[in-house]
């Protein structure tokens, strides 16, 4: 407050320097400068009657406390932003790690399902092949008899038409009789 007082003082002597060279005396209510510098000093005077100073300088610090505080305010939102934003950084890369082992368990299960479906086809296969080298080897085997058979039954044909064309009578009961003794060895 002392300073503003003579910043004031100083102020009117500067500007009424120039006024103390004219012939009017400085302290003159004549000279514009003179009595621009009365006011000036009554206004000052007025002003620090009133406080307004100290109510100027009140209303800075309350402001500059507001700022003060909001600059706080402001650093404690940053801070519990960064907080947040770390915390949702570990929770995506703890998620992200967690599809990685979902991603890589689903591979790993489908690998073994891809090889247990491998070895049952194969055993499919295994067992489809068996059952029809059986249906091959079981038809083989009837044909084989068949043709036995047919062969048997010609062979019979034709033993029985050779034997009927050279044979008399008496003697083809002869050969009836022997098999007939034969067949009854061989059933009992």
């Amino acid at each position: 407050m002392k300073n503003l007082h003579k910043l004031s003082f100083a102020a009117a002597l500067l500007s009424a320097s120039p006024a103390m060279s004219a012939e009017v005396g400085f302290f003159s209510l004549d000279n514009t400068d003179f009595v621009v510098l009365i006011a000036f000093v009554i206004f000052i005077g007025v002003l620090l009657y009133f406080g307004i100073p100290k109510l100027i300088g009140k209303m800075l610090d309350d402001r500059a406390e507001a700022i003060k505080t909001e600059i706080d305010e402001a650093r404690a939102l940053q801070e519990e932003a960064k907080t947040i934003l770390a915390s949702y950084e570990r929770k995506r890369k703890e998620v992200a790690e967690h599809s990685e082992n979902i991603i890589t368990q689903a591979k790993e299960e489908a690998q073994l399902a891809a090889d247990a479906a491998k070895e049952a086809l194969k055993a499919t296969i295994a067992r489809r092949l068996q059952a029809a080298t059986d249906q091959i080897q079981s038809a083989q085997d009837a044909a084989v008899r068949e043709v036995k058979d047919k062969a048997v039954t010609i062979a019979i044909a034709a033993a029985g038409d050779v034997i009927a064309a050279n044979m008399a009578a008496k003697d083809g009961n002869a050969l009836i009789d022997a098999a007939i003794k034969d067949v009854g060895a061989k059933l009992h």
